[in-house]
């Protein structure tokens, strides 16, 4: 399955401006409440402000031409009000629509990570990390931008515009087409430039992710740079990435900066025209000065928001990229389903079968395993060996359920491994990976990491059942024992990483434990004290060991050739030794 989001293509950037915010509402679907309070608001301020022009043109004429003083403070302070007012009634839009916007950031943020972590290995193979944590970061945080300071705005000034038009077509209509017109003019404009505007947005955030997944690409290798004292490679290809974000973010900006220029010239042309046709009107005593000064406010009334929503425009059309890329993250499904359950009639007290079973990748031609049949029974120690890239860590990945075969079945206790809820299938099958991740925190806490036993108040029963296995020992290895801090500032060596994962792993008591190259780069006395670790699992449990190292293997009851999409038993450890002198099958 093609889980590539750089190839993920729906269509949105052909999707009307309305299309694509209804697809962005919903984002908003538990904060109905604050958002009807939000937009009332922005209607009431909205009036508020929209009676100004007329209470001005009202008092020039009635008021200050009558020389009429009393009327001019009194109309003043009404103004006072309706502003003052406005003011407050605007504070409170803000502050509402503010909280809504980082609720709902916490809440897309939650959800995406979320998705993350139901989707498979597949997909984070195909996809660069930094892209992702742009995608986490950087695009919920230009949608928080749009609702937090943009969308509320952006109706407030809608309201304004549609107020502004009524009031001065009722005014004198003949006089407000002419007033009118160069909007006509921004419409079209803001018709054709938009799609260019999205997809420059688009482009923009393409390659800011691209270069957040160069850094962190740079970072994590940067031991292997300074090893091979290969600044000059890493900084050549952050350069290269960073000319295409400064290239995307250039263009991005030169359309989002194109409205604010065009609005603001056509609204000055308005300007011109209303009052041009206006001391026309005046001169032939058919319109009075105050409502020509009222009439122009009204203009600018309706021009102004336009100049904003120039402005607001742009931050929709980034939103817009970036609910793009966020929902073709979302819109993913994890290609590893339960199955209904279905049991096997060859092997029923097997652990583990392998029934016919083919794989290949999505971006591969030739498939890594074909037509692979074997079985694992309870207790007994099976190594897989080969060249390097004949498929055994993909054997491991199919027995842990990492991928699933494009042909046949791989049974669990008799059942279909794709049968099995998640949590239920790890807990019966474990994996020790070669350099074993541990998280921020402590030893405790990283030999309880996902054990079922051990959570909440239950972690400190950790103490016993370590006594009880025989283990307690070896905690003192750690200079502070389980408190030992573990994290980017500690200093834990390798075997001591791979310590904390063994224990993590018995502690678990699995009925299959697979360790991929677990002990290829410690020395090999930590090797024998993780040999003693392993004596500690429960006698059913099925040990699957992937290794080059010839005396890793030697304790094996079972050996697999694994190559050329075969896996075939090997027999004696003489017989296996010779197919990897050979890299075939011997007969």
């Amino acid at each position: 399955m093609d889980y590539s989001l750089s190839r993920k293509q729906d269509g949105s950037q052909k999707a009307s401006t309305k299309s694509a915010l209804l697809k962005m509402l919903p984002l908003l679907a538990t904060e109905k409440k604050q958002v009807v309070i939000s937009f009332v608001a922005v209607l009431l301020n909205a009036g508020l402000n929209l009676v100004g022009p007329l209470m001005v043109g009202y008092t020039i004429d009635t008021a200050i031409q009558n020389r009429d003083y009393h009327g001019v403070l009194v109309n003043s302070g009404i103004l006072l009000v309706i502003y003052a007012t406005a003011f407050v009634v605007n504070y409170v839009q803000m502050k509402t629509m503010g909280g809504v916007a980082q609720r709902t950031l916490f809440r897309l943020r939650h959800d995406v990570f979320s998705k993350l972590q139901s989707l498979p290995l597949a997909f984070f193979n195909q996809n660069k990390t930094g892209d992702l944590i742009s995608r986490i970061n950087s695009d919920t945080d230009k949608i928080n931008t749009f609702f937090s300071q943009g969308l509320m705005r952006f109706v407030g000034n809608v309201c304004l515009v549609t107020g502004a038009g009524i009031f001065i077509l009722f005014i004198n209509w003949k006089l407000a087409l002419s007033a009118l017109a160069p909007g006509i003019v921004i419409f079209i404009f803001t018709r054709v430039v938009s799609g260019w505007v999205k997809k420059s947005n688009a482009a923009s955030l393409t390659a800011g992710g691209l270069l957040s997944a160069e850094i962190q690409e740079s970072i994590a290798n940067f031991k292997v740079i300074i090893a091979f004292n290969r600044r000059d490679y890493f900084k050549n290809r952050f350069s290269e990435v960073n000319q295409n974000n400064f290239k995307g973010a250039l263009g991005a900006g030169v359309a989002n900066e194109l409205f604010t220029p065009v609005f603001e010239f056509l609204g000055n042309i308005a300007q011109l025209i209303v009052l041009g046709v206006g001391f026309y009107l005046i001169a032939q005593g058919q319109f009075a000065v105050g409502l020509l000064v009222g009439f122009v406010l009204y203009v600018t009334r309706f021009y102004d928001p336009l100049r904003e929503m120039a402005r607001l425009w742009s931050t929709f059309q980034i939103a817009m990229a970036a609910w793009d890329r966020i929902g073709n993250l979302l819109r993913m499904e994890s290609n590893l389903t339960i199955v209904p359950e279905t049991t096997s009639e060859n092997h029923l007290g097997a652990v583990m079968e392998f029934k016919n079973v083919s794989f290949g990748y999505p971006d591969g031609n030739t498939k890594v395993l074909n037509n692979v049949n074997f079985v694992f029974e309870k207790g007994k120690t099976y190594a897989f060996v080969g060249p390097t890239g004949g498929g055994k860590t993909t054997s491991a990945s199919l027995v842990s359920r990492l991928f699933d075969p494009t042909e046949g079945i791989v049974y669990l206790h008799g059942k279909d491994i794709r049968s099995y809820d998640p949590a239920v299938r790890s807990q019966k099958i474990g994996f020790i990976l070669q350099e074993p991740f541990l998280f921020t925190g402590t030893v405790r806490e990283n030999i309880a990491y996902g054990n079922p036993l051990y959570e909440g108040k239950e972690i400190e029963k950790l103490e016993v059942h370590l006594k009880e296995a025989g283990l307690e020992s070896l905690i003192s290895r750690f200079t502070k024992g389980l408190d030992t801090k573990v994290g980017s500032n500690t200093s834990l060596s390798l075997g001591e990483r791979q310590l904390v994962a063994f224990i993590r792993a018995v502690l678990r008591r699995p009925d299959i434990l697979i360790l991929d190259e677990a002990t290829a780069n410690i020395d090999t006395v930590t090797e024998e004290l993780l040999q003693t670790i392993l004596e500690k699992l429960p006698e059913h449990t099925v040990r699957i060991v992937i290794a080059h190292r010839l005396n890793t293997i030697e304790n094996a009851d079972e050996i697999f050739f694994v190559n050329g999409g075969e896996v075939v038993e090997a027999g004696s450890m003489e017989h296996a030794v010779g197919m990897l002198l050979h890299g075939k099958r011997q007969s």
